[in-house]
């Protein structure tokens, strides 16, 4: 695997430094985000009595954080590629610390919300560049290989956020959740600014306004292939949003699973995706990303399916349940990568604003995804269901329409 280094990269962008170290740091910002969500998973039952609140106005901690995301991707995109990289990031490091820092003491529910929007806010400035980082630096088909390889460093978050989340609420309490992110990122930023190259120069020439930007953006939304590709993995990511937001009350409160157990299943799921990424790797020594996403997102599609069919029937019981969720979110290791290089494959000269435009409208619709499984709660796992459901064929849909 080589490095290529664009004309705008400066030395410390070469292929001398440590592809090993870039993975490291990549991914570590990159889970900035799923150590966010997923570490206080298993106190959403807790934080509703400990809060005094209801069901719907906890999964608005989550809600919120979503539409952080996706609101805040759109002001690092251009950032980065005007200022370069790091300074962006570094800006949205120190966001994320303080906004820990309000989460650990906020003292009821609705400065908790307020506090999550701006943990959000900095913490997908890490998501925004490493994707443009990795454009900045590879080719595509061997961009997706590397997009696979962060997902194995990053994908160590969904593992052990809930279990280590769990016996956090066992040992102490929910404040002690985000005590930990907020050490975690003050480290995170460290070693980022002393190990992470610049990999894009400043273009001082370049105009910076609302108006570029929108105009940016707009361009980007009217090209089919970009959409199609983005559409597919946003999609997909929305009924993994759906399945994050749900399935805490679904496990813990539908079927009695103890809070710091449901963190195992959670961790066994995020292994199908760690694993499936790794096998997305080898694929693509042999097939084209292409090849390799259609069998991905058809998967992700049936699986869906099968999982609204287990909730509306009520068969298998949490197995019926359980299984097609990880499918579906396996899928998402192949999934993820090749369309994310795919979409991005023709956008050098903006790689952060086409890597902004994709990341919000993830989160967009996992903000809209997690907010319908919250309205529609009933005590079953069927609005789940079939929001994942409709995410995973509306991937499918997007790919064989918009794509030609």
């Amino acid at each position: 695997m080589t490095l290529s280094t664009p004309s705008s990269a400066g030395p410390a962008a070469s292929g001398s430094h440590s592809l090993l170290r870039l993975t490291l740091i990549l991914g570590a910002l990159s889970a900035f985000t799923p150590l966010a969500v997923d570490m206080y998973l298993p106190g959403l039952p807790a934080l509703e009595r400990a809060l005094a609140t209801d069901a719907g106005k906890v999964q608005l901690t989550l809600s919120i954080f979503f539409l952080g995301l996706a609101i805040g991707q759109l002001f690092y995109g251009p950032l980065s590629d005007r200022f370069g990289r790091r300074m962006p990031l570094l800006i949205g490091n120190l966001l994320y610390v303080g906004a820990s820092l309000a989460c650990a003491l906020a003292p009821n529910v609705d400065t908790l919300i307020a506090a999550r929007f701006l943990q959000a806010f900095g913490s997908c400035a890490g998501m925004v560049i490493a994707r443009a980082m990795v454009r900045d630096l590879f080719e595509p088909r061997e961009g997706a290989r590397v997009m696979s390889l962060l997902m194995l460093v990053m994908g160590v978050a969904p593992i052990l956020a809930p279990l280590l989340g769990g016996y956090m609420l066992v040992w102490f309490d929910w404040h002690s959740i985000f005590w930990f992110l907020a050490g975690f990122g003050l480290l995170t930023m460290v070693v980022a600014r002393i190990g992470l190259p610049e990999t894009n120069r400043p273009q001082p020439q370049a105009r910076l306004t609302i108006g570029t930007a929108l105009r940016s953006y707009g361009q980007l939304l009217v090209q089919r292939r970009f959409m199609g590709y983005t559409l597919a993995s946003s999609l997909g990511m929305g009924g993994m949003f759906a399945y994050i937001a749900g399935s805490p009350f679904i496990f813990i409160d539908l079927f009695r699973v103890p809070a710091d157990a449901f963190g195992w299943i959670f961790g066994v799921n995020a292994i199908g995706i760690i694993g499936m990424s790794q096998v997305n790797r080898f694929l693509l020594r042999r097939f084209t990303l292409d090849e390799v996403l259609i069998v991905g997102i058809w998967a992700m599609a049936l699986a869906g399916l099968a999982l609204l069919v287990a909730a509306w029937f009520g068969a298998g019981g949490m197995i019926g349940i359980w299984l097609p969720l990880f499918l579906y979110i396996a899928s998402l290791g192949a999934v993820l990568p090749n369309a994310g290089a795919s979409a991005m494959a023709g956008e050098a000269h903006r790689a952060g604003t086409a890597a902004a435009l994709m990341g919000t409208l993830q989160f967009i619709l996992g903000a809209v995804t997690s907010a319908m499984v919250g309205a529609l709660h009933d005590g079953t796992a069927l609005p789940m269901a079939i929001i994942v459901a409709l995410s995973g064929i509306g991937g499918l849909v997007a790919r064989l329409v918009l794509v030609r």
